[in-house]
């Protein structure tokens, strides 16, 4: 069983398409709803689906935007084999989630990730978001080459992202381990979960949509917050480095550079 956790936050204009996409891409499969609004706004949504495949749970400490922490309250909840963090205006596209049990039927695979589908309103910057995930595939195939372990974890730590947070899905049994989303990440916190998550159990790219991706005004892409990724990017390496020590870390960005 795939369990698909949402954190969600005053958006249930969305919440109900992306919890439904989950429930329409292929399999077992539940889903977990993690509101953070103090309004609990996300409650008469799922409660409307009446659907028992859905559980709600209300952070009884809501953070004001701070999709970590909210994630981590999920995934302790999760029954399924494999874990989904989708966001609550993303959407997951139909047959998706058979490929993915597929890419993990190996039973080593500690991650699966896939290809990310822009859509918004503004044809613009959804075109521009659309080049850039172009580029980001090219790049993902190019550190699969590489070594699906350390090609990923370098091109993940030290080239533009190749994903976002729904674009990928991770064995629950190594959850405990990475102790879900390090929660002192502001943001790229997902970048910083799943480069963990591939040094511990190794990834594989799926060359399919693994994700529609909603463009429109949100954390990622609010103007003027390169000050706060580039902070994020600094605690990922001092921890990488504290934890595995400087030669690796180096011996990584060597790596990148070949991609």
């Amino acid at each position: 069983m795939i369990s698909v956790i949402i954190a969600t936050c005053n958006r249930p204009h969305t919440l109900a398409g992306a919890v439904s996409s989950a429930l329409a891409a292929g399999g077992e499969v539940e889903v977990v709803v993690v509101d953070d609004s103090a309004a609990q706004t996300g409650r008469e949504v799922v409660e409307g689906l009446g659907d028992p495949r859905v559980r709600y749970i209300a952070n009884p400490a809501p953070t004001g935007g701070r999709p970590a922490v909210v994630r981590n309250l999920g995934w302790p909840l999760a029954r399924g084999e494999l874990v989904h963090f989708l966001d609550d205006d993303d959407m997951v596209p139909a047959g998706y989630y058979d490929r993915a049990r597929d890419a993990f039927a190996d039973g080593a695979t500690g991650v699966v990730f896939g290809v990310v589908e822009p859509f918004g309103d503004d044809d613009g910057v959804v075109d521009a978001e659309r080049r850039y995930f172009t580029a980001a595939r090219h790049r993902a195939l190019r550190c699969a080459r590489l070594g699906v372990r350390w090609g990923v974890t370098a091109g993940l730590l030290f080239r533009p992202a190749m994903l976002v947070c729904g674009a990928g899905m991770v064995r629950r049994a190594h959850l405990p381990a990475l102790g879900g989303f390090d929660e002192a990440v502001a943001i790229a916190e997902d970048v910083d979960f799943y480069m963990r998550a591939t040094r511990l159990a190794g990834a594989r790219f799926i060359d399919a949509t693994a994700l529609r991706y909603r463009i429109w005004p949100s954390l990622m892409h609010k103007p003027g917050n390169g000050a706060v990724i580039a902070s994020s990017y600094r605690q990922t390496y001092a921890r990488y480095r504290a934890e595995h020590g400087r030669a690796e870390l180096l011996a990584l960005k060597l790596l990148a550079r070949a991609l």
